[in-house]
């Protein structure tokens, strides 16, 4: 669980395209449920605390090495709006900042006006998957929708499918879905197998992301349990955390969950994506993670298909980064709104 492997060459700096030149792998089919391979989990946390702390002093990455790894942030982002007073202009406002999410003179600047750079998906809830997919027609961004009664979670089965069914109906292809919390608490594996399972053949072809909120999971061996448990369900993507609990997406997280996901690869040889969402703010915060997927998961997971942030105010701090290695200057955060 905690053996680490050496770490591969940097990736394409600021030249390279907005989208790393992978494949799309095909979709994890799942398998099913082995209670074994489940119930013999076993994580060091000590050891998984003391490997994710080395993770911002084993490399350092500056200059125009540094703008190129935040420019593939910038590729690698579900550019979310998930509030309560969410409006349709709010949405299309952010669907407009995620076909072109820097401004121009600074992609002229790092040579990458022509690279046709935007953010991986637009997510919002429900109501306003219609007027995403509206103003993202032509953009090939797709939207995601948070469904099954997200955050809780709590709502009857036939609810939660229901409004999985509606967004893709709507033209969400992104399903992002939370588990009930007390299925991994209690160790109903059963369970939380056949509600994703559910939750996936709802989906259709959308592609199902399941949100562990692993704040609420109590400790990493529910976390690496859990991620199992979806993965044998179905899921394309295994998610942190709605970003709505007191903690969210952690390095210790989210190298338990990367660790999950390569062992279940090795066992089945399906890649499954991961996607750490809430508290992640700074361009040295998505440093820090696209470092975790480099070095655990290897240059496949630096692509939209296998790796997501849930990101709001990252993007703004990027720009801030990026024009500041342009000029030299920095800037405010209000000259860069999203919304």
């Amino acid at each position: 669980m905690v053996q680490t492997r050496t770490a591969p060459e940097a990736p394409p700096g600021p030249r390279s395209s907005g989208h790393p030149p992978h494949a799309e792998p095909p979709r994890n089919p799942g398998m099913p449920l082995e209670l074994d391979w489940v119930e013999q989990v076993r994580v060091n946390r000590s050891a998984v605390e003391r490997r994710a702390a080395t993770l911002g002093t084993r490399r350092s990455v500056k200059k125009a090495w540094q703008a190129g790894w935040l420019l593939r942030a910038i590729s690698l982002m579900d550019l979310t709006t998930l509030a309560g007073d969410d409006t349709e202009g709010r949405v299309r406002r952010l669907c407009a900042k995620a076909r072109r999410p820097v401004r121009p003179d600074l992609l002229e600047a790092l040579g990458m006006a022509d690279a046709g750079l935007t953010v991986a998906a637009v997510c919002v809830y429900h109501r306003f998957v219609e007027a995403a997919v509206d103003a993202l027609t032509g953009s090939g961004i797709p939207v995601a929708a948070v469904s099954t009664a997200f955050p809780h979670g709590l709502a009857p089965m036939e609810t939660r499918l229901a409004e999985i069914r509606a967004s893709v109906a709507a033209g969400a292809r992104e399903i992002d879905v939370v588990v009930t919390r007390s299925h991994v608490l209690t160790g109903q594996w059963t369970a939380l197998y056949d509600e994703v399972r559910a939750f996936r053949d709802a989906c259709g072809d959308a592609h199902l992301k399941t949100i562990l909120a692993t704040g609420e999971l109590g400790t990493l061996r529910n976390v690496y349990r859990a991620s199992l448990v979806a993965m044998m369900a179905g899921a394309d993507f295994i998610k942190t955390s709605t970003g709505k609990e007191g903690v969210n997406a952690t390095l210790p997280v989210g190298l338990t969950m990367v660790r999950a996901l390569r062992e279940y690869g090795e066992h089945t040889g399906a890649r499954v994506g991961f996607k750490p969402a809430g508290g992640i703010r700074t361009a040295k915060d998505a440093l820090l993670w696209l470092i975790l997927m480099k070095e655990e998961a290897g240059d496949p997971w630096l692509s939209p298909h296998l790796f997501r942030f849930g990101a709001s105010s990252l993007l703004a701090d990027i720009e801030r980064q990026l024009e500041h290695h342009v000029t030299g200057r920095y800037s405010a955060f209000h000259r860069h709104p999203l919304a």
